[in-house]
Parts: C-alpha cells; structure tokens; sequence
C-alpha cells in the first residue's frame, strides 16, 4: 500500500502575496495542524512559516522541498482565525504571512541572519585599501559582521553587488547563522512527596518537618517552598536520593498583573442598563448583530459590559474585550478580575514578550475565557467567541499606523461576523462613521442617557482667550476663571484634572536674536523643551539635544521659551498652588512598568489633588472626586488640517469634560478656547452630540469624505527630496491612466502632494488620496496599481498603502 504524502499550505514572514507549498516528512505527520508554526527552507534562507492549509494526497507534486521542522507542541491559533487573516490581508492588501506575524505575540519566531567576515585574504590586503569604498565596507565588517548593519550603517549606499564583488574577489566570506526565538515557555523546579507510606525514622528532625509538610500539602514550587523553609536547597537532594521526594521541571506562565483584586458582585441595573443587557443577552448564540451603545459620560457602560459578558460565559461562549490604551486597561482589567477572578487574560504592549506569550498560550490552552486588551486583543487566539466588546469605540487609537494598517474596532465587526456573534461597540461620543451606520440600519442603537446617580453631566463654562491676548506669559492660557475655580475646588478638599494635549515645557523655542526656531535636523519641525531631562526633544523621531546649546543659526543661547505644555503647566501649579499635591500624566511620566498603574492608583486614593495630563487623561477614568475639570486649549486639535478634525474635537472635548461629577458632587468644567462660535464647540458646551452629528455630516457630504466615500492613502518617503517628488509625480500619472481604463465607478485623485508634515526622521514625504463610493471596486483599482506600477519604483524609495487612513499628516 502506496504511503500517502502531507502537503501543507505555507505562508512565509515576507512580503510576499503568494503561499508556498511543501512535504511533510512522515515523521511529522501526526503533530501537522494548522494554525502551527513550521521551519521551512526558502531559497538560501532558513524561515519561519504558518500552516494554513493541508493536502492529503497520494499522488503528490513533483520537486517539492519538505519542511525542516514543527515548532509548536499545538497551534498558535485556531483554523477560524484563517478566515479573518485572509481578509485583512485582502482588505488591507498586506501579505498574508507578515499579517499573521503582526497577529501573534512577538519574539517567537526563528530566523536566519547572515554574517559576513574578512578572509584570510581580507586581513592582509585591508590597509592597502585606506578610506576607499571597500576599505571601509572591509573594516566595518571586521568590526562587526552582521550584513543587515553593514548595508544599512554606512554614509554611502552598499549594494549586493559590492558584497558579491569582495566575496569574488575572495575577501570576504558569508555565513549564515540561526537566530533562535526571544519569546519561549519558562518552567520552574517542583517538588512533591512519593513513597507516602515510607518511614520516617531515619530522617534528622528537619528533614522529617519538610517530607511531613509536602505529604500534606502536596506538589508545590521550590521557590514557593523556600519561603517557608529557607533552607530548603540543602535538603532536597539528599531527600530525592533517599526517594522521599521527586524534583521536576513544570511549565509556569508569568503573571502580568499587579495587586491582588477583591471581588465583586453584580450591581442593580438602572432601567436603562437593563434593557441594553437584556437585548444584548438575547442575541447571544443567534448569530452576529452589530450593536452601538451610546451611553453618556458616567452612565455605567462598563457594568453593562460586565454582566453581559457574565451570561455570555454561562453559555460557554469566550469573551473579547477591547480598550483603546494602555491606559485603560488597569482600570479595565481591575473590574473584570474583580468579577470574574482567574478567568481573564489581558494583551497589550505593556507586557514582555514572554508575558504576552504565556497570556496567548493561556488562551490557546483554554485557561481562560474573557480576554482584555488594546488593538492586539482582537486576534485573541478563542475557538468559540461569543461576544466581542469594543470599548471608546471612536478613539484613533484603534488604528494601526505602521506595518498593517488596520482598525481593530472594523476587524471586530469582520470577527464578530466570521464567528457568528454579536459585537457591543460602545461610547459616550460615537464615531460618525458608526453613527452613520445606525442611520443606515447597519447598527442598532442601544442608548443610555443618564448617569447611575441620576448626577447631572458637569456644567460647561466656555471662557475665550481672545479676550486674554494681552496678558503676559502663562496667564494667556490659564485664565482667571480657570484659577478662581482650581482655588475654591481646593478649598473644598476635591480633584482637579488640568487637560493639555501637548506634552513637554516649551513647545515652540525660538532665539531671541535671530527668530530662528529650535528645530528637529531630521524632521524640520519645532522642537520640545524637556525641562525635567535639560534637553530639547522631537516627538516625531526621538532626536534629541541638550538644552544648553545654542541657536544653530547664529549661535545665541538667548532662546525664548513659547508655547506650553503638561510639564509647564504642572510647574505653574506647583508655584500657585504650593500646598497642593500636583503630578502629571503623559508619555514622559510612564516610561517604568506600571507606571500608569501607580498615577491612577495615587489619584484613586485621593493622594493627589490636581492631575494634569494629555488625552490619556481624557478616556474611560472613573475617579469619583473629581468635581472641576479644565481643558486649557480647545483649539488644538482644530488646526489639524484634516477632514476629521472637527470630530476629534468635540469627542475629545466631551470625554475630557466627561471626568467631572462622577461622584455625589455636581462637576464643573472650564472650557478656554479661541474659537467658542465654532460648531463643535457649542456642540461640546450644549453636550448635544445629535445637533454635532448633524451639521458634521452636512459638510462631510458636500465635500464628498467618509462615511459618503471611501479612502485609500498612498504615502512615499525618501531621504532624497527630489526623487520623492519625482515617484509621487509619476504615481499620479500612473493613477490617472490607469482611471481612463476604470470607469466604472468614478475614483478622485487628491494629489499627489507634500505631506503636512513633510519630514520625519530624515523622510521627505509625499502623499496622494484617491476617493470612491465604492468600497471593492477601489481596492481593486489600488491593487491594479501596485502590481502594474509600483514594481517599478526606485527601491529606496517607500511606498505604503493605508487603507482607510485616520491621519492626514
């Protein structure tokens, strides 16, 4: 009888749209699943690839490479998942492999890298060489050899063909070496008793306490052990000889969380949140529906969250949960454990590679049920999804903007659709894009319109700083009104949140001789005095330069400090309110692990009375005493040019405002702003998000933008200014006439033009915006476009694709 062969689909952790086809050895046949990670051969390289498919057959394919070998004990995600990776990479037109890549934990991928070193032949001819091109190609690789550092760290450009040139010359010689994975399981030494029945008479006094204690107690960790005998390493071994006990290695996983949680119960439902449970909970198990909850600042959406997902765990549904940041995710994260203890896994940057490798595997193992997390979250690895949560469903911060551009809230829907379950998309400010799907019937509205207190949502008092022009220095920005308020809210021993959606002392540095501004050399954008670092920063590429230097113009250290910030404005605190506890919340304040976690835990312990921070501070934080919020700078968010900008405005606006009054204390907000007339404004102080909908979407639908069209952005980027120009020139020619012979639906071209921001990290940048009412005709075109033209591109020149773009920056 003739052996069947094994063929599995392969997709690689390249850039490449194609799968690729290999033979399973029939040693590895019985541990072949899909949803593992293989070793394959690939040209010269040795990669990692993903089992997406497998053959069974006993004909076979001629000439196929077999795999090298299986890397997991069992899939890394279930064969459902295939469906939603499919469709990013169709919808977001991003390789299949690197999708699944971006999806799973990262660090656990084994790769080849090649290293180049000098020949025999190399050494001896290196100093006739001097400072010519190979000389120095020859010395960096004697420095270090790794090929992806010599092609990229040198002044000029190292080709292949120098490469090749050295190595036929003989010089050099290249070698390849295998790069194990960072991420891998960690096991722990264990102990516990055998020989239940054996005397214990021959043992020393100690001895016999220690066999005693894991007779009763029974397997536990070495490390566990110690801390109840310390002395325990000098016993084990003698003890295992006499065969009182075994010592084994056991799988652990690390423990991402922080203090322990005490548990809750389930809190009396208003009689709106019970009709929202009650219609979500009906839909579970009948298929997808989409739901939008519009619930006001403080309406109790989370506890809506928790019950629901409660009755969905009954009927042994999992569980997905989404948070837009970090900064959510412990307050989050606390209330779900609080619940529901053990049973929750959290997924976010925050974690090492080998926490988040174990909170996957976690999953994978079916240890848990409910899982919380940023964007990432949502490929939470559950075989039988349930209901899928997306919390502060309009927040940008649900869209990816490197490698795959996805949005984690639209990939919730596509998920939800795939595993036949509801999915809860919830706000007090709703994206226009979701509030136009409710008007279309996509989305059922579901709303909640009080708070749980029956509190009134916070008064907001506009001030105009138009009328503050003439005052000097920070009082420009922080107004009478707004320090009367911070002073009697002091008085009365309440919080006090302060939001500025700028970080850093200075934002604007200009010399006083000259007028020249401190610039970023990589970027040409202003840079950021960091006054608690000394040190001028960009906050687009990281560059930084010590605040002691002088004008690169004319060398002046006369530099005026404009412009402001968190950390200026938490000095101005400090100085007019010296009693007063101040601490500041910002990317600069949370660079140590749970540091976030430590803030928020001051703040809910009344250990601070005035937060300033950044939009972190604006989403999702329930902090009952805080009774005066004020937003120093509505505007900024306003200068944007960008279609969404009003929209950002009045969310951000209403979630920040939304911080005030939660507790049993009437909240106050004071809204200081250039503009007060503007739409979004009066919107935001008459907290009518109907009347804002309204009149947003009127101009959306003159001008032809989303939701009335779809978008697909094109950026190029370059480190020469002129080449970059030249690509995206001949990239709108290319899309014109490639739109002559697509005449089906009417595509507009926008551009191609320079970015706003027309420089980062050295990039020059260009961008095009090509606009359609249909969704699938213009992923067709793009596609037409990058397989008829982009091949055709300079190779060091960058071309990317953002497939409905949330930045126009």
């Amino acid at each position: 009888m003739v052996e069947k062969k094994i063929y599995i689909e392969v997709a690689v952790a390249l850039p490449l749209f194609q799968h690729f086809t290999y033979l399973v050895p029939p040693p590895f046949h019985k541990e072949t699943e899909i949803g593992k990670r293989v070793l394959v051969p690939f040209g010269k390289r040795t990669l990692t690839g993903y089992i997406i498919n497998i053959y069974d057959s006993s004909n076979g394919l001629d000439n196929i490479k077999e795999i090298i070998d299986i890397l997991d004990d069992s899939p890394l995600f279930p064969e459902s998942m295939i469906k939603v990776f499919k469709w990013l990479s169709e919808y977001y037109i991003f390789p299949l492999g690197e999708v699944i890549k971006c999806a799973l934990p990262g660090g656990i991928n084994i790769t080849d890298r090649s290293f180049l070193k000098l020949s025999k032949s190399g050494l001896r001819v290196l100093e006739g060489f001097g400072d010519s091109k190979e000389g120095q190609i020859l010395k960096k690789i004697q420095k270090n050899g790794l090929k992806k550092n010599i092609i990229n760290s040198l002044d000029f450009k190292v080709t292949e063909s120098d490469i090749r040139k050295l190595k036929r010359l003989e010089y050099i010689v290249e070698e390849k070496k295998v790069k194990s994975a960072i991420s891998k399981k960690k096991t722990s030494r264990y102990i516990k008793p055998v020989n239940s029945k054996k005397s214990l008479s021959d043992l020393t006094p100690k001895r016999s306490e220690i066999v005693e204690y894991l007779r009763e107690s029974g397997e536990i960790s070495v490390t566990q052990l110690k801390e109840i005998f310390p002395t325990i390493n000098s016993f084990i071994k003698p003890l295992e000889e006499k065969e009182f006990v075994e010592i084994f290695q056991k799988e652990v996983y690390r423990d991402p969380f922080g203090e322990k949680i005490v548990q809750d119960s389930a809190k009396d439902l208003t009689d709106e949140q019970e009709v929202v449970v009650d219609e979500v909970v009906n839909s579970l198990g009948k298929g997808f529906k989409s739901y939008l909850l519009a619930g006001v600042t403080g309406s109790g959406k989370t506890e809506v969250y928790l019950q629901i997902a409660e009755k969905a765990l009954n009927e042994g549904f999992d569980v997905i949960v989404l948070v837009p940041e970090i900064s959510l995710i412990s307050q989050t994260e606390r209330r779900f454990r609080a619940r529901f203890g053990d049973n929750v896994a959290v997924l976010h940057s925050g974690l090492s590679h080998g926490e988040k490798y174990d909170q996957w595997r976690k999953i994978i193992n079916k240890m848990v049920s409910i899982s919380i997390g940023v964007r990432s979250s949502i490929f939470a690895p559950f075989e039988n999804t349930g209901l899928i949560i997306v919390d502060e469903e309009h927040d940008q911060s649900y869209k990816q903007d490197s490698t795959l551009r996805y949005n984690a809230r639209d990939l919730a829907l596509v998920r939800g659709k795939i595993s036949d379950c509801p999915v809860l998309l919830g706000s007090a400010t709703p994206s226009i894009q979701s509030s136009f799907n409710v008007i279309n019937n996509k989305f059922t509205e579901l709303t909640l319109s009080k708070r749980v207190n029956d509190m009134p949502l916070p008064l907001i008092s506009v001030v105009d700083l138009k009328k503050h022009r003439d005052a000097k220095g920070i009082r420009k920005y922080v107004t009478p009104e707004l320090i009367n308020a911070i002073g009697k809210t002091l008085e009365k021993k309440e919080q006090i949140m302060l939001f500025i959606n700028r970080r850093g002392f200075s934002t604007y540095p200009v010399c006083a001789d000259c007028g020249e501004t401190i610039k970023c050399l990589d970027c040409e954008t202003s840079l950021t005095l960091h006054k608690n670092v000394n040190a001028y920063k960009c906050h687009l590429c990281g560059y930084s330069k010590a605040s002691a230097s002088g004008c690169s113009k004319c060398g002046s250290d006369k530099i005026k400090l404009l412009g402001i910030g968190t950390e200026k404005i938490e000095d101005l605190m400090v100085s007019m309110f010296p009693n007063a506890r101040v601490a500041r919340l910002d990317h600069d304040t949370i660079r140590g692990k749970n540091s976030i976690v430590k803030i928020l835990k001051k703040m809910r312990n009344h250990e601070i009375d005035i937060l300033v921070g950044t939009q972190m501070i604006a989403k999702g934080h329930d902090f009952p005493m805080i009774t005066l919020v004020g937003i120093l700078c509505a505007d900024m968010s306003l200068n944007f040019p960008d279609f969404r900008s009003s929209e950002r405005t009045f969310q951000l606006i209403a979630q920040v405002a939304g911080r005030a009054g939660r507790g049993t204390v009437e909240g106050q907000v004071v809204l200081q702003t250039y503009n007060p007339e503007h739409f979004s404004i009066e919107s935001a102080k008459k907290q009518n998000f109907k009347e804002f909908l309204s009149k947003e979407l009127y101009f959306r639908k003159s001008l032809q933008f989303p939701p009335f069209t779809r978008m697909i952005q094109i950026k190029i980027s370059g480190k020469d200014l002129k080449k970059t120009r030249s690509v995206a020139e001949d990239i709108g020619v290319w899309c014109k006439e490639l739109v002559h012979s697509h005449r089906k639906h009417k595509i507009d071209i926008m551009g191609p033009a320079e970015a706003p921001l027309s420089k980062i990290a050295g990039r020059f940048r260009w961008q095009l915006l090509l606009k359609c009412s249909n969704t699938g005709y213009l992923n067709h075109f793009v596609k037409c476009l990058k397989n008829g033209y982009f091949g055709k591109v300079n190779k060091v020149i960058r071309v990317t694709i953002d497939v409905d773009p949330f930045s126009m920056m």
